[in-house]
């Protein structure tokens, strides 16, 4: 008796994949982001429960960064990041426009995004001085 691999997937849910795919740490996350409208598929928004196949291109939006990626594969379970990337294919436009977002936030970066945490006991009387000045 031989044993027999499962069949392939043909199809699957996009919030499914998104997850599977590493770009939302949960469904129901993914499931957010798609009713929010940060997932596009053919330039379409779409509903949680659509199902994809293979070769559709998605365009996700997380944060300031969006992806343009072509779907190369499902699987229904969530795997490591260096199997998780063989499931889609960046378009090299995308890369390209990220590449250069990343130079930009680099260069310029937004004021105040180095502050982290709570201010010290120097700042604090710094901003408690601005503040009684006026």
């Amino acid at each position: 008796m031989t044993a027999t691999s499962p069949p392939a997937l043909q199809r699957m849910r996009i919030d499914k994949w998104l997850w599977a795919a590493r770009f939302y740490k949960t469904r129901s996350l993914a499931a957010q982001a798609i009713a929010a409208g940060h997932v596009k598929l053919d330039d379409h928004t779409v509903k949680a429960a659509r199902e994809l196949r293979c070769g559709e291109c998605l365009e996700i939006a997380i944060g300031e960064v969006v992806w343009s990626v072509v779907v190369r594969g499902l699987n229904e379970q969530r795997r490591p990041a260096s199997e998780a990337q063989q499931l889609y294919e960046e378009t090299s436009a995308s890369s390209a426009r990220r590449a250069a977002n990343l130079e930009a936030r680099r260069l310029a970066p937004v004021p105040g995004s180095e502050l982290r945490g709570r201010p010290t006991k120097k700042a604090r009387r710094q901003i408690r001085g601005f503040n009684e000045d006026f």
